[in-house]
């Protein structure tokens, strides 16, 4: 008999290995270190020229794959990553130490999302790293800044912010197949006969609470990934059972085995199921309807010979392949894997997600505003905390990306203030490692 503190542990364990797959987090890069104001001294020396040295750059936030990561839950109690701070510069030249990167591990398949947005920023799924969050760059020292008319100048610039970012990370499994189908009807048994995974069966619904990954072998060194899918059912696009919850995982799946009891052992009707299952595939992403499906009648032990051909004539109509089977004894299913893997011949590779640009009103969300100071004159220095993501993709090099940056300066009521605080024409603006001449 198990004792109460050992049933404790035993529900602390289960819960502790769940299936997490998506999850939100904040990232906040490490701030470059602070340029230094400073003046040689030397004896016998009595007007040493600026030697301050410059900042460190903060440390980046990287994420890498790591293979044997198969869930999100390790981020269940975390949620917040930040990396070091650069230092600030020196005097006689010495250059701040650069801030530690952050790497953060995630399982392969991992989709990296702006939170706000939902514009994709990275697929995990070929990417083995990926800087999320770029650390701030160092700020100059003020020997960077003399010139024959300007002799002492008593500024630095500070070091760049690191950027922040507010991401979700979603899981979409990477699978060649996915098993589809209610719950019961024998997915779990079909991937534990013809893969070595070894998934919970049992007869009744919902024995598989999270998606189970098999390697389906086909001799000399051929093979594919199986996924097991949670069983669907009606509703299950608008959040029903756990059809919701584990629906994403389908859409990178090249092929699909829709798994029908034939029997109708349970008293549904096996054409209902099968029409069903494919409406909440539609209402949950119409391009899951344009997917290849391979269907197989399992339970054909329980069925009649006239339920079997019936089924399968009139699946055959709709222009899908049918194969019946009864997966606990392995009936049929070779058939079946062989008949996947040539369809798998014929179709394109696992999905792969496109990087989307981030909205400018995303860039700019929870502006804390902006500073401008002017340390001598006409010479305006902008820092804003939220800068450090819009410059992320500008190139200066470029006139569109120019003309991107003149946009978000109007916008957030940079160059107004610059007017308000008596800039001229001709006088220099210096925002973090950007320096450019006004113009009105």
């Amino acid at each position: 008999m198990i004792g109460r503190s050992e049933k404790i542990l035993w529900i602390w364990r289960e819960k502790m290995s769940s299936f997490v797959d998506i999850v939100r987090i904040k990232l906040k890069a490490g701030n470059g270190g602070d340029g230094k104001v400073n003046f040689h001294r030397e004896k016998f020396v009595q007007a040493g020229g600026p030697d301050g040295g410059d900042g460190g750059k903060g440390g980046d936030i990287v994420f890498v794959v790591d293979d044997n990561l198969a869930t999100l839950a390790d981020f269940r109690y975390k949620r917040k990553y930040a990396a070091k701070n650069g230092l600030p510069g020196e005097g006689n030249k010495k250059h701040g130490k650069n801030g530690a990167d952050l790497e953060i591990k995630v399982p392969r398949g991992t989709i990296i999302k702006e939170a706000n947005s939902g514009a994709v920023m990275a697929d995990m799924s070929k990417t083995e790293r990926f800087v999320a969050a770029k650390g701030g760059k160092g700020g100059w020292g003020n020997r960077h800044f003399a010139t024959p008319t300007r002799q002492v100048p008593r500024f630095s610039k500070p070091g760049v912010p690191g950027e922040e970012w507010e991401v979700s990370l979603e899981l979409k499994l990477l699978a060649d197949v996915g098993l589809l189908g209610y719950p019961s009807v024998g997915k779990s048994s079909l991937i534990s006969v013809v893969s070595q995974a070894k998934p919970k069966i049992g007869d009744y619904h919902f024995t598989t609470l999270s998606p189970n990954l098999g390697v389906v072998s086909m001799g000399e060194g051929n093979s594919f990934v199986i996924a097991d899918i949670p069983g669907l059912i009606e509703g299950a696009s608008d959040g029903v059972g756990l059809g919701h919850e584990f629906l994403k995982h389908v859409e990178r799946c090249r092929l699909l085995i829709h798994i029908v009891d034939v029997s109708g052992f349970e008293g549904r009707d096996p054409k209902q199921d099968f029409e069903q299952i494919n409406k909440e595939l539609v209402k949950f992403n119409p391009e899951l309807a344009e997917q290849p499906q391979i269907v197989a009648g399992n339970k054909i032990d329980m069925a009649t010979p006239e339920q079997i051909e019936n089924f399968k004539n009139w699946i055959e109509a709709q222009g899908y392949e049918y194969y019946s089977i009864c997966a606990p004894i392995s009936e049929g299913t070779q058939e079946l894997m062989n008949a996947v893997w040539q369809k798998l011949q014929t179709l394109p590779p696992i999905k792969e997600y496109e990087t989307e640009e981030i909205p400018l009103e995303s860039l700019m969300k929870n502006d804390e505003g902006f500073k401008i100071t002017e340390p001598e004159k006409g010479y305006f220095v902008v820092e804003a905390s939220w800068f450090p993501r819009v410059l992320r993709g500008i190139d200066i090099e470029d006139y569109e990306s120019l003309q991107y940056m003149q946009r978000v300066l109007q916008k957030s009521g940079v160059f107004d203030a610059l007017v308000e605080r008596g800039i001229e024409e001709g006088d220099t603006v210096s925002i973090y490692d950007i320096e450019f001449e006004y113009t009105p």
